[in-house]
């Protein structure tokens, strides 16, 4: 009689174990889709702000890109610009002038032959050239000249000579790039802060009669000088 009810209580208690874990498998089968569908809605949320994200990158960028140029860019077309020309004026053997306005922003380059000025032979020089619309000559200076407004002019030599030139642009947002070139090494020196130009020493009109007299008057001496 023991026995028949401890074999009933143990066949209740494995049915019971059955259907625990029968409850506890239709549980799990009816939350995993809740659970799929609120990781894939988390996930379509995150790249949601990706995309929104990328959009306000974009709108940030592309213009900067398409349209604007920085001061940086310029600079490293003008450095072509001189180095091309430079180059015109040593292959054509012939002086070669860049014109710069600085009013307009604008720049063209001609080809001296002898009193006469043509302009050069590439195509690309038919017109004058631009500066990007946010970006200005600020200030140019040519040996002792120093220009805010107006024209100002400088040459290139067939033997690679530059006339001294020191040119500062400047941005919409008053960021500075200066450029100076060497007259003799044709060097040049870029910056983002001001560099002022050199200063030569001129010499006075009685000294250079006083040198010329006596180169003429005393040939002999070492190097035509008196002691």
């Amino acid at each position: 009689m023991v026995k028949g009810h401890a074999s009933t209580i143990a066949g209740r208690a494995r049915l019971a174990r059955r259907a625990f874990r029968a409850l506890h498998a239709r549980r799990a089968r009816q939350s995993t889709p809740q659970v799929l569908r609120s990781s894939r809605g988390f996930t379509l949320l995150e790249m949601l702000i990706v995309l929104f994200l990328l959009a306000g990158i974009s709108v940030i960028v592309i213009p900067r890109i398409v349209i604007g140029e920085d001061l940086s860019s310029t600079g490293r077309k003008f450095i072509g610009v001189l180095r091309t020309l430079q180059g015109l004026a040593a292959t054509s053997q012939k002086p070669v002038k860049l014109y710069l306005d600085l009013d307009q922003g604008i720049y063209w380059a001609m080809v001296v032959e002898g009193k006469e000025e043509k302009l050069p032979l590439d195509a690309s020089w038919t017109t004058p050239r631009s500066l990007p619309e946010s970006i200005r000559f600020s200030e140019v200076s040519t040996r002792q000249t120093k220009r805010l407004s107006g024209r100002v002019d400088f040459s290139f030599y067939p033997n690679g000579r530059i006339d001294p030139v020191t040119i500062h642009f400047t941005d919409g947002s008053n960021n500075l790039l200066a450029l100076a070139v060497d007259s003799f090494t044709g060097a040049i020196r870029t910056s983002d802060e001001r560099i002022e130009p050199p200063r030569y020493q001129t010499i006075p009109d009685r000294v250079k009669t006083l040198l010329q007299a006596t180169v003429q008057g005393d040939a002999g001496s070492p190097l035509g000088l008196k002691f």
